[in-house]
């Protein structure tokens, strides 16, 4: 008769055993890994000059807004000033008009160097305003955005380059020369 526990048998099924386990660690699912904690910023109240129209749309007026940003770099700064231009002037009773519709929403602003570019919507392309009403818009916008800093704004709609919009030539960037009062 042989014998059952022999050094093979012994050898073999530590061997067997040593598989069975690294089998059932290959075969388990991995860790789900834990998800970061979410850091609220805190917020901050920056004053930014905002430019709107007058009621008969032929100026342009300067009002103080108070913007909460979580940064205060330029493009922050920039993107927070575009969204209080959307927003329009403060108040009913200020003598200034929207430069677009209630509920439109804020162009993206983006800044390279000394160079704004301003992302429009394509909802922007259907606002169907007379020739000075685009000049506002555009203006409006320019100003804002090189109230502080910047040398120029570049429009796109719809994140591509684009001739017009409406009657108004977007191939060149506005300066500050190009939004001065009449």
């Amino acid at each position: 008769m042989r014998r059952f526990l022999s050094l093979f048998n012994v050898v073999t099924l530590a061997l067997l055993l040593v598989s069975a386990y690294a089998y059932e660690v290959v075969q388990r699912p991995p860790a789900l890994p834990t998800p970061p904690k979410l850091e609220l910023s805190e917020r901050r109240a920056v004053k930014v000059t905002v430019y709107y129209p007058d009621t008969q749309v032929q100026n342009l007026r300067a009002v103080q807004r108070t913007v909460q940003v979580t940064e205060e770099n330029p493009t922050a700064l920039a993107q927070a000033a575009a969204n209080a231009w959307a927003q329009g002037p403060a108040g009913s009773g200020t003598g200034l008009l929207r430069a677009v519709p209630q509920g439109t929403a804020a162009p993206r602003v983006y800044l390279r160097g000394t160079h704004y570019y301003v992302d429009f919507p394509q909802a922007y392309t259907g606002l169907n305003y007379g020739a000075s009403g685009e000049r506002m818009l555009l203006c409006t916008l320019t100003r804002t955005l090189l109230d502080k800093r910047g040398q120029d704004v570049t429009f796109l709609v719809g994140g591509q380059m684009t001739d017009t919009l409406g009657r108004m030539d977007l191939r060149e960037p506005y300066t500050r020369q190009d939004c001065t009062d009449r």
